[in-house]
């Protein structure tokens, strides 16, 4: 029989930084056992932040999936940068090269509705465009 699901829940933690708390209480799980779940196996991904989603079941059991590093924050880490541009139509913060832009698309690539690298890289300059950060050697 298999188990029902009490709720999803998506959020985001820094690798191997899971502590139980407020966002993990809503979500009706038994928040030790997932942070140490978590945190091992995340801790080769120190440094990023990283987007899990964590299905509770009603007695309490839990399993949960974890994504790639959002988009921005590896642009951000690429460009060097603390933050997007406010305006980011009148404001470049900073710059990444196509190679860069292929690296991160690659990485990202089972996260993306894209068929192909072109396709991931694309989604990814639109999000670079949107924060500021103009990719050398393209037209976005």
């Amino acid at each position: 029989m298999s188990k029902k699901v009490a709720k999803v829940v998506k959020l985001q933690f820094p690798a191997g930084g899971a502590r139980p708390g407020p966002a993990l209480a809503g979500a009706g799980i038994n928040m030790p056992q997932f942070c140490t779940a978590f945190n091992d196996a995340t801790r080769e991904r120190a440094g990023d932040i990283v987007p899990v989603i964590i299905t509770a079941f009603e007695d309490k059991s839990f399993t949960f999936v974890l994504k790639t590093t959002p988009a921005s924050v590896l642009l951000k880490k690429a460009a060097k940068v603390k933050s997007g541009s406010a305006n980011a139509k009148t404001t470049k913060v900073g710059s990444i090269t196509v190679d860069q832009l292929r690296e991160i698309a690659e990485y990202k690539m089972p996260d993306l509705n894209a068929n192909d690298v072109e396709g991931a890289m694309r989604i990814v300059a639109g999000t670079a465009k949107n924060m500021g950060i103009k990719i050398d050697g393209m037209d976005v």
